[in-house]
């Protein structure tokens, strides 16, 4: 059989006795403290729409031919003093974000007056993907399954490189 629990000694006060001086504690004056506020529950975060835009009217699609003129003068310089490159990524792991991010810092840098844009329309999934606008493809790394060996394998620095060098010797057209 267990051994029995030692039995503790009886408190001269009662239990009733504590209660009483813990309520005249409390409300005594000079201990007063300030109460505390319950925190607001939280408020549930509702799922946002995303609004269209509205389709345009007859008078919002004439312009003033100032501002048509302005655009027309903006569309050779653009042509002239770069090109425009995409990049594609998966937006199931953060490291495409990354990688996107350094290759469009890296171009920017390297090639004055690129327009470098990532992700213009939805991504593919598990897609990597690096190319002029309207043709050439530099990387394309597509249905990549999890760990994405492939893209890890890549040297960013030497495929900046790489892409920066064959923009530079692109002839302008």
């Amino acid at each position: 059989m267990a051994p029995k629990k030692a039995e503790k000694p009886v408190a001269e006060s009662s239990s009733q006795d504590a209660r009483t001086a813990r309520r005249e504690r409390r409300n005594d004056p000079k201990t007063k403290v300030a109460p505390v506020l319950a925190k607001e529950p939280r408020k549930k975060k509702l799922k946002t729409e995303q609004v269209k835009p509205a389709p345009a009217k007859e008078a919002d699609e004439v312009k003033p031919a100032a501002a048509a003129a302005a655009k027309a003068e903006e569309d050779p310089e653009k042509q002239k003093k770069g090109s425009t490159v995409v990049i594609e990524h998966c937006k199931q792991c953060n490291r495409f974000k990354v990688r996107a991010h350094q290759v469009k810092a890296g171009l920017e840098d390297g090639v004055p007056g690129i327009n470098v844009v990532i992700n213009p329309e939805k991504p593919r999934r598990g897609c990597f993907e690096i190319r002029k606008e309207g043709g050439d493809t530099f990387i394309s790394l597509l249905d990549m399954k999890r760990p994405f060996k492939p893209m890890t394998d890549l040297v960013m620095e030497d495929v900046i490189a790489d892409i920066v060098g064959k923009i530079k010797s692109a002839p302008v057209a």
